[in-house]
């Protein structure tokens, strides 16, 4: 038979994060429909980041080259993040880590050379 009681902690951590969650999210809720300010109208519902109404439906589809230069974004942030910790530590990695970094680097100016020349860079 095995011994369950050395998750009990962990599902009381779970319970209390779920109970603290959900009073974060339903108690302000709640006590704006009690005070009375939970009170919308023409002004509250009209939209206030860009300050005119939407072009079109938002679940219309987005082009392919926006998710293009998404990913292409994420992929030279990850290349950031790997140089950071490259060149503090590149005096113990020495010759072989900075070859290593320059191959890195030679391959995704590979991949972006590419993907200029296939022009998903350029917006119409």
């Amino acid at each position: 038979m095995v011994d369950l009681t050395q998750y009990l902690p962990i599902l009381l951590f779970l319970g209390i994060a779920l109970g603290l969650s959900a009073l974060f999210v339903f108690l302000p809720m709640g006590v704006s429909r009690l005070t009375g300010s939970h009170n919308p109208d023409a002004e509250k519902l009209s939209e206030y980041e860009c300050g005119f109404p939407a072009f079109e439906d938002a679940r219309d589809r987005f082009d392919v080259r926006f998710y293009l230069v998404a990913i292409s974004f994420i992929l030279f942030d990850l290349e950031a993040s790997f140089l950071f910790p490259w060149a503090v530590s590149l005096d113990q990695t020495g010759w072989q880590g900075w070859i290593g970094m320059v191959i890195f680097l030679a391959i995704l100016a590979i991949g972006l050379a590419y993907e200029w020349k296939k022009g998903a860079l350029d917006w119409d």
